[in-house]
């Protein structure tokens, strides 16, 4: 990171995450019952994310919207006829489990430690209310948030402005008073382009991308060393 990004700054006023692949591991619902599906489990989960991801951004460009939810549907009727799988059960289990996708191990500690230290504490997701209030509560995340906002309500996905624009209104603060966090890159760029303090969740240990070197505070290889950072 640049010497102005490290350097030391005022404890913002508020801790903002992205959910899926950041709080929340998107490819625990495959996990649940990879032996349904051997070899195939790992190339699945892995088209069934860029396939979903994939959806919002040309959603986006085309001016169109369709929700989080049916996308996740789609994304997965797609890997799955890619992979040649055609099991309804299954297809419908993958789903009932993607509603409660399992929280990361540091989710918890990262966000009781950061409102010890008196930030607020919030979600920023493309997620459906409905989804997020589910996956909210199965990771026990939920009383140590102090909001989960969705994207819904605007009818657009991120990078769009608007959407990060959502946390400075919830908070009644400017972008860089907050730290935002997520573990994927377009949307840590996003984030920067907006004017967060940007902290890259590296989960996957991959190289930098997006300019991140230049607009993001801090790569980190997962959540636990945040509070630190921000203290």
């Amino acid at each position: 990171m640049t010497a102005s990004a490290t350097r030391r700054r005022a404890p913002p006023k508020a801790a903002v995450f992205d959910a899926y692949g950041t709080l929340l591991d998107v490819h625990a619902a495959v996990g649940r019952h990879a032996a349904r599906l051997g070899d195939k489990a790992q190339p699945l989960s892995a088209l069934w994310r860029s396939k979903q991801l994939e959806a919002t951004w040309i959603l986006s460009a085309c001016g169109a919207y369709e929700d989080f939810w049916a996308i996740t549907d789609r994304a997965l009727g797609h890997a799955m006829r890619v992979h040649g799988v055609s099991d309804a059960a299954l297809r419908a289990d993958l789903l009932s489990a993607y509603r409660e996708l399992d929280a990361y191990p540091d989710a918890a500690p990262t966000l009781q430690a950061l409102r010890a230290a008196g930030l607020g504490t919030a979600i920023l997701s493309n997620g459906t209310p409905e989804m997020l209030a589910s996956a909210v509560a199965a990771g026990g995340l939920g009383p140590l948030l102090d909001d989960v906002l969705s994207v819904h309500p605007l009818r657009r996905y991120k990078p769009d402005a608007r959407v990060y624009a959502l946390a400075t209104e919830r908070f009644a603060c400017q972008p860089h008073e907050i730290a935002f966090v997520s573990s994927n890159a377009w949307d840590a760029y996003g984030a920067a382009r907006f004017g967060f303090r940007v902290f890259w969740a590296n989960r996957a240990g991959g190289p930098l991308e997006y300019w991140l070197d230049e607009l993001a505070e801090a790569a980190l290889p997962g959540l636990a060393a945040l509070p630190q950072r921000l203290a």
